[in-house]
C-alpha cells in the first residue's frame, strides 16, 4: 500500500524551538497577556526586557545567566497553573503565530512527509511549548517544568531541559522508539545545543550564533537562514505583512514565563 511505509516513524529530527522555528523567545513572548492580567508589573517587564535585548546583542557569561534565571523564576512563584495555561491557550494564534518561521514550518511539514517523527526539545516551560509544538505540526515535544504544589508554581525548577540534557531526552526517545541515531537529524541555532547536535547524525544550524557558527564551519554541517516569520494560518494572504511579524518579534523583549525562555549562553 502507498505510504505504509510511513505508519510507523523510523528516525527522528530533532528541533530547538526559539530562533530555530519561532523568532525570539517562546515564553518572554507573552508579556502583554500576562502583563494584562495583572501577573506581572511594568517593572519587571522592562527590566527583563533589558536583560533580553543584553543577550541578544552581547551574549552572557554562564554565571551572569544562572543569576537572571533565578531572579526570574522566583518571579513566577504563586502563579496560577491553570491561569497561565488558560492566557497561553486563548493568546496562542495573536502571539506566536506571527513568529512563526515559514521556513521552519516547510521543514517540518517536508520530514512529516518523508515519515520522520518531528520533536522539539526545549529549555522553555512545557506550559508554552506544547501548545507551540502542536501549532506548528510537531508529533511531540519535551520541554522544562517547574515544580507545581497545590496548583502553583513553588519557583523552583523541577526539569530543566538544557545542554546535555536534550542530548539525553533525545537519545532516550531514541532507544524508545528504535530509532538510529545516526540517522536522526537535529536543528538548533546555539551553542548550548552542541551535545544534541552531535548525538545525532546529520546536524543542521539554523541562523546559529557566532560559536555555532563556528562550529558549524569546522565540521562542514549545513547552515540554514529562516528569516520569514509569516502567521501561519494567512500566509497566502499578502495583505498580512512580515513587518508586522517583525514587529511583533519585537516584544519578545518582555518578560512572560522568563525562566522557561532563558538560556545559558556562552560569550563567543
Amino acid at each position: 500500500m502507498p505510504g505504509a511505509q510511513f505508519d510507523r516513524p523510523t528516525s527522528a529530527a530533532f528541533f530547538d524551538l526559539d530562533k530555530t522555528i519561532i523568532a525570539g523567545s517562546s515564553a518572554l513572548a507573552f508579556s502583554r497577556p500576562f502583563r494584562r492580567q495583572g501577573m506581572i508589573t511594568r517593572r519587571a517587564v522592562l527590566r527583563s526586557g533589558y536583560a533580553q535585548l543584553l543577550l541578544v546583542l552581547s551574549g552572557a557569561d554562564a554565571d551572569t545567566m544562572e543569576s537572571l534565571r533565578r531572579r526570574i523564576t522566583a518571579l513566577c512563584a504563586g502563579w496560577d497553573v491553570a491561569q497561565v495555561r488558560s492566557i497561553v491557550a486563548e493568546t496562542l494564534h495573536e502571539i506566536v503565530e506571527p513568529l512563526v518561521y515559514a521556513e521552519a514550518t516547510a521543514l517540518i511539514a517536508e520530514h512529516r512527509a518523508a515519515g520522520d517523527e518531528v520533536v522539539v526539545l526545549s529549555a522553555s516551560g512545557q506550559e508554552v511549548v506544547e501548545p507551540i509544538a502542536a501549532l506548528v505540526g510537531a508529533d511531540r515535544c519535551l520541554a522544562s517544568r517547574m515544580r507545581v504544589e497545590d496548583g502553583r508554581y513553588t519557583g523552583e525548577v523541577e526539569y530543566y531541559l538544557y545542554g546535555e540534557e536534550k542530548a539525553r531526552a533525545a537519545r532516550g526517545i531514541a532507544a524508545a522508539r528504535g530509532y538510529r541515531l545516526e540517522e536522526c537529524r537535529a536543528y538548533s541555532d546555539s551553542i548550548t545545543d552542541l551535545p544534541l547536535l552531535e548525538a545525532v547524525g546529520h546536524p543542521t544550524v539554523v541562523n546559529p550564533d557566532k560559536a555555532l557558527r563556528r562550529v558549524a564551519l569546522e565540521r562542514g554541517w549545513p547552515i540554514l537562514t529562516f528569516d520569514a516569520p509569516v502567521p501561519l494560518g494567512v500566509r497566502l494572504r499578502p495583505s498580512r505583512r512580515v513587518a508586522r511579524a517583525a514587529g511583533l518579534a519585537a516584544l519578545v523583549g518582555a518578560v512572560g514565563l522568563g525562566w522557561m525562555g532563558v538560556r545559558r549562553t556562552r560569550s563567543a
